[in-house]
């Protein structure tokens, strides 16, 4: 695996027909920034807004995964984001001037050939790995998945597919390296059983499909009508059902071509961590709402461990504590209150934000000409989202403080400039006891590590 990080070398143009909305657009891959990972732009809509491919951003699974932002939403992303990790690309601008990728052949093929036509360059950065240092677990009993990850020197996934029918049976692939990526796994076209494919039409899906994109295994004795019905919908003067139980005269490319294709959607889906992968995945019965699902917790246990980078959340979603919430609970008043909104909390994490300003009173007296926040105030405002972590664990949090009792490990990496957005996040090392609370933080500017710290306190009753 290269050490540096890559984008395109020039852009590369594709159009085509979306399989679920029937509408033809053109794509764009275009060359980015360091660290700007996978970026899909709505060029279509006022603003041209921009949706970032992560996990946080899925907000729906049901045959393809869709990633939103606002009101934007791009659907169908898997084929997409497989191809640009298959090529090893990490940085890109998807630009689109629809809501949907095209389908292409069902496969990621053209999109692979589209970003080798353009070429691939290295950049400065090294490239961040999301590696996986311990078995990692994920199943959903009421469907059967199953997902792990454990630790490995490459990036290898190994997929398990039984649908309990005679004509598709028990398929397994394996991608040892991700080398292997584009001459055996980005052709697996994806597929459907014609079951499925009748409550698709039915429900007014598939308004770009064909027989040429997507593999039809017959699973049971079609009705009367469905085959005329077929030719008529996809404008075939003739619709068969091959000895191979699949519909029409495709051919497969591979005997095991759908479980392929499950290998190539779970490449495309955990793509959505927002790094590339250092480990091994196994998955049996693998679709998009158990590998998106998959991707938040791999992402989630190991920040807890303090391994990954900035907290990945959804500016657009509500907070769940706004100031005045938040001064509902600690006792903290402007110019000292160092919070602005808690994005998230839990019984053993919380993430907070601070907008720092030029108005800061602060800033009058701390290095006026060259304004820098200073770092015991970093630190004050890394305390002061613990002490919501820590005063949502009583019960009437407005008749506690918080107070400090040990600071270890403070470590100042940039410095914090006014237009600059602190995102605190911070872990219980061990649960409360006594009220007594230990945990480790760290705060982000972007994507950087600007500050981090262990941090005791204990709370107390005041009233």
């Amino acid at each position: 695996m290269s050490t540096l990080q890559t984008t395109l070398q020039k852009s590369a143009e594709l159009q085509g027909v979306g399989l679920h909305t029937g509408k033809t657009v053109v794509m764009r891959f275009l060359p980015s920034a360091e660290n700007t990972g996978y970026v899909f732009r709505r060029i279509d809509l006022e603003g041209k807004p921009e949706i970032e491919a992560l996990a946080v951003n899925v907000t729906a699974t049901e045959r393809g995964t869709t990633i939103s932002k606002g009101s934007a939403a791009v659907h169908t992303v898997e084929h997409v984001l497989a191809a640009l990790v298959g090529c090893e690309i990490d940085n890109c601008i998807i630009e689109l001037d629809g809501p949907e990728p095209p389908i292409m052949d069902g496969s990621a093929h053209e999109f692979v050939e589209a970003i080798l036509s353009a070429g691939k360059k290295e950049q400065l950065s090294s490239r961040d790995y999301l590696i996986i240092k311990e078995i990692t677990h994920y199943y959903d009993s009421e469907k059967d998945v199953e997902i792990i990850a454990m630790p490995h020197d490459g990036y290898s996934v190994t997929v398990m597919v039984d649908y309990g029918t005679r004509v598709l049976g028990s398929q397994n692939a394996t991608m040892a390296n991700i080398s292997d990526f584009i001459p055996h796994f980005s052709k697996a076209r994806t597929f459907s059983f014609l079951h499925e494919l009748e409550y698709l039409l039915d429900n007014g899906l598939i308004k770009g499909g064909d027989l040429n994109n997507a593999i039809v295994y017959v699973d049971k004795e079609p009705k009367p009508d469905t085959l005329e019905r077929l030719k008529t919908i996809f404008k075939k003067e003739d619709v068969s059902i091959r000895p191979n139980g699949i519909l029409d005269n495709l051919e497969l490319h591979y005997s095991n071509e759908a479980a392929r294709h499950k290998l190539l959607d779970v490449i495309g889906d955990l793509a959505l961590i927002g790094k590339p992968i250092k480990g091994r995945i196994i998955a049996t019965k693998p679709g998009h709402k158990g590998n998106a699902e998959f991707a938040k917790m791999l992402l989630e246990r190991l920040r807890k461990e303090g391994r990954v980078g900035a907290p990945v959340y959804n500016a657009e979603a509500e907070p769940a504590m706004d100031v005045n919430a938040i001064m509902n609970v600690l006792p903290h008043r402007p110019p000292f209150l160092f919070v602005d909104k808690i994005m998230e909390l839990s019984e053993t994490h919380v993430v907070g934000m601070k907008n720092v300003t030029m108005n800061e009173a602060f800033f009058v007296g701390h290095f006026p000409g060259s304004p820098v926040m200073p770092g015991v105030l970093q630190v004050e405002a890394m305390a002061q989202v613990g002490g919501i972590l820590a005063l949502s664990l009583v019960p009437d949090p407005e008749n506690y403080l918080t107070f400090f009792l040990k600071i270890d490990g403070v470590k100042f990496k940039q410095k914090v400039v006014p237009g600059d957005t602190l995102v605190f996040d911070l872990r219980m090392l061990a649960p409360m006891r006594r009220g007594i609370i230990s945990m480790k933080g760290q705060a982000f500017v972007g994507k950087k590590l600007v500050c981090e710290a262990e941090l005791m306190a204990q709370i107390s009753k005041y009233k």
